[in-house]
């Protein structure tokens, strides 16, 4: 079992015109949200990204990753995640560096596939290349990082024999997140680490680093919980879940979890909890959970959770970061620690 599992906060930063908001109080309120969640001990930040989202889903992750660490000391920083085909990689390679150099080797990079065709549309990518962008992208970020001045030609990127600079001077792990088999199996190959969601595919990254030959002890988890802690989560679930609601069934239209004509929406937010897209928890629930499946997963070196959901103001998610941080997040530890104290002696 490792030493330590981070736990932390996840932010689309989405403001829906149902909620809407001045887009530069919810960024400068996260932020300060952010710094309050690291003092109260929560270790980890990560950011997501999307384009052309009429709720302004995060189009920025690297800068807003730059404003946080500028606010924080101690939290690592990650992407979860940047569509990767999307971008140049080098590009990214560079933000990345920059970051990692800004933050003290903080950041971590987490990028994905993606699936919107209206991304890739607007961007000039086509859909059917994503395997390819996503793989010779990898490559690219790593040789960038590693200072190499070789030549790169592939079928979709070719550049230079000459360096990219700065080099971060500590290379920043590049996680992949993925949901498909196929997608798992290269998160497993090409990745240092398994960007999840909602705790599924777990095993199947565990299968995959094996068909690779790679040791079970190599592989990182980072676990992007979709799940609502509360004193009383029934009654807080009644309170937001009409954000959840709004949040599920834009990913569903987006093509996130499969073609749109194919995956139903959600009617309503009970609808989503009997489905198990969400799931309630009180602290104690929450502790059981959490402590039952990182003894299961010794692989998870972070978990997770929406700091808010969409247009859900920071007051309300303060309340649940601070039970997170407060009633759940020490319990854990303290039994993870009690767990490994037969193995210390």
């Amino acid at each position: 079992m490792r030493d330590g599992c981070n736990f932390g906060l996840w932010y689309d930063f989405r403001n829906p015109a149902a909620w809407r908001r001045p887009f530069s109080s919810v960024y400068r309120e996260s932020l300060d949200q952010i710094a309050w969640a690291e003092r109260l001990g929560l270790d980890s930040v990560w950011l997501t990204e999307h384009h052309f989202c009429d709720d302004g889903y995060t189009p920025s992750p690297f800068t807003l990753a730059g404003a946080v660490g500028e606010r924080t000391s101690t939290m690592r920083i990650g992407t979860n995640l940047i569509v990767l085909p999307l971008h140049d990689p080098v590009r990214v390679a560079e933000d990345a560096a920059t970051v990692s150099l800004l933050t003290g080797g903080r950041f971590d990079l987490g990028v994905g596939l993606g699936y919107w065709g209206r991304e890739f549309a607007a961007f000039g990518r086509d859909l059917r290349h994503r395997p390819s962008l996503f793989e010779e992208g990898i490559a690219l970020i790593r040789r960038a990082w590693s200072g190499s001045d070789e030549p790169f030609e592939g079928r979709r990127f070719s550049f230079p024999g000459v360096p990219v600079t700065p080099v971060p001077e500590q290379t920043p792990r590049l996680l992949i997140g993925a949901m498909a088999d196929v997608a798992i199996d290269r998160a497993a190959r090409l990745g240092d680490g398994f960007l999840s969601t909602q705790n599924h595919h777990h095993q199947s990254y565990v299968d995959a680093l094996a068909r690779h030959d790679t040791p079970v002890e190599r592989g990182r988890i980072m676990a992007g919980q979709w799940a609502v802690i509360a004193d009383d989560p029934e009654r807080e679930w009644a309170r937001i879940g009409q954000h959840a609601l709004y949040q599920l069934n834009e990913y569903i239209g987006w093509g996130a979890f499969g073609p749109p004509e194919q995956v139903p929406t959600f009617a309503d937010a009970d609808q989503i909890v009997a489905a198990g897209a969400y799931t309630l928890w009180d602290p104690a629930t929450a502790v059981d959970e959490l402590t039952r499946m990182l003894l299961d997963r010794p692989e998870i070196d972070d978990v997770h959770f929406w700091a808010q959901l969409p247009g859900e103001s920071v007051e309300s998610g303060n309340a649940r970061i601070e039970l997170l941080a407060e009633k759940v997040v020490p319990q854990v530890r303290e039994r993870l620690a009690a767990a490994r104290e037969p193995a210390i002696r």
